[in-house]
C-alpha cells in the first residue's frame, strides 16, 4: 500500500454497528478458547471409584474424617460439572481421590493392624497353655 491509501484507511471512521460487529467476533473467540476445557469425567470416574474403595475397605468406621473429606470434594466436583466449571471441577475430583485414597489406607492399615494385635493375642495364650501343660 501507498502512503495515500493508508492515510486514507487510517482516517476512515468505523460505523458504530461495525465496531460492535467487531467486539462480538472477539468476545465469540475468546470464548470459544475457554469452552475448548474438556470435561473432565474420566477424572471424576476415577475419583469416585476411589471413594467407592475407600468405603468398602471401611472408611466409614476407620478413617471417618478423611472419607467425610473426600465425599464433600466429590460433591463439590459434580456441582461444578454441572455449572461447567472444569478446571475447579478437576480439582475437586482430583483432591478427591487423594482424600479417598488416604481414607483406605489408614482403614486397611488399622484393619491390619487389629489383625496383628488379635494374632499376638492368640499367640500369647496358646504360649500360655504350653506353658502351663508343661508343668
Amino acid at each position: 500500500m501507498d502512503k495515500k491509501t493508508l492515510k486514507t484507511f487510517n482516517d476512515m471512521k468505523l460505523h458504530p454497528m461495525m465496531r460492535m460487529a467487531g467486539a462480538l467476533v472477539c468476545s465469540a473467540i475468546f470464548l470459544s478458547g475457554c469452552e475448548s476445557i474438556p470435561a473432565p469425567t474420566e477424572q471424576l470416574a476415577t475419583s469416585k471409584a476411589a471413594v467407592d474403595n475407600a468405603l468398602s475397605a471401611g472408611g466409614n468406621e476407620l478413617a471417618p474424617l478423611q472419607l467425610k473429606s473426600a465425599v464433600d470434594k466429590m460433591e463439590a466436583a459434580e456441582r461444578a460439572m454441572g455449572d461447567k466449571n472444569y478446571v475447579l471441577a478437576r480439582q475437586f475430583a482430583e483432591e478427591a481421590q487423594i482424600d479417598a485414597k488416604l481414607a483406605e489406607a489408614m482403614a486397611r492399615t488399622n484393619k491390619a493392624q487389629k489383625a496383628a494385635e488379635a494374632l499376638q493375642e492368640s499367640s500369647r495364650v496358646l504360649r500360655q497353655e504350653i506353658d502351663r501343660q508343661i508343668q
